[in-house]
């Protein structure tokens, strides 16, 4: 955060320089400034509802209950691509059952969740020694881990806990992120595998095996050609189908979004699961 920011005018605020350091590190540092009892962590590129924190802190009357996060939506005033991008991400094609972290669902508990969206005991963080690690992205995955499998407390999930998340617009930036977290969560199977080693992680790579065994088949067995056709023709109409919007401009970013994340999401995922070492470790 520059200082010329209008934060800095408001007393309240403490804004602390680190220099290029990564956003787990930043966020330790910061956990040793606070003076509260209660921390809220957002990203730089989201903003809360008003009652962002008066909607948590009723759950931490539960000694039990380390953590509470909530969803992370599209703004509205996004740009075209960004709010398609938004979409792509909350689509039941995209995120599965994990979909509950782009747009409001029942309340839950949860193991696994973004850091964008946060708010936790302080005490909690000082007895796991902080985030304490290089991953980024996946910080906020081994958090969690540690708080639910090392502590065994919980995380609670409330819908009224939300955050406006600004997102990368398609199609290049979004991909690059996917493709980050496509590489750590399959490099995470291994180190982690109480909250990665779950099938929905798998299914974009099992589609490209498919898809390329079965482009295969085609090849030397023509009457397969027909299956391998129907077959891809049903999975592009089962995204044309995901992708209908009221506003019309955002249905083909939209399709070739969930197309592209699907390809890129399976690609870097093998390249995690196969990875010995991050470049960050």
């Amino acid at each position: 955060m520059h200082r010329d920011s209008s934060f800095s005018q408001d007393q309240r605020i403490k804004i602390i320089t680190t220099g290029p350091v990564t956003p787990p590190q930043k966020r330790d540092i910061a956990i040793n400034h606070a003076r509260g009892e209660i921390l809220g962590f957002i990203d730089d590129d989201a903003y809360p509802v008003k009652n962002w924190l008066d909607n948590a802190i009723n759950h931490f009357k539960n000694d039990n209950i380390a953590a509470v996060v909530g969803p992370a939506i599209t703004p509205e005033n996004d740009t075209l691509r960004q709010r398609a991008s938004g979409l792509v991400y909350s689509s039941i094609l995209v995120s599965a059952k994990f979909n509950y972290r782009y747009m409001p669902k029942r309340e839950r508990e949860v193991d696994d969740y973004p850091s964008c969206n946060f708010i936790v005991r302080k005490a909690i963080m000082l007895e796991l020694g902080g985030f304490n690690t290089n991953f980024w992205p996946g910080e906020d995955t081994k958090l969690c881990l540690d708080i639910v499998h090392k502590l065994g407390k919980k995380i609670i999930y409330d819908p009224a806990v939300l955050v406006y998340h600004h997102r990368r617009p398609l199609f290049s930036a979004h991909l690059r992120q996917i493709a980050n977290y496509a590489l750590h969560r399959g490099y995470f199977v291994k180190n982690y595998p109480e909250t990665s080693l779950r099938f929905p992680y798998f299914i974009p790579s099992l589609f490209l095996f498919a898809l390329l065994i079965a482009g295969c088949l085609s090849l030397i067995l023509p009457y397969f050609r027909q299956i391998y056709i129907f077959n891809a023709l049903s999975y592009l109409f089962l995204v044309l189908i995901f992708s209908i919007s009221k506003e019309l401009r955002l249905i083909p970013y939209v399709f070739f979004g969930i197309i592209f994340t699907h390809f890129t999401y399976g690609i870097y995922f093998l390249l995690g699961l196969f990875s010995r070492k991050l470049k960050e470790e």
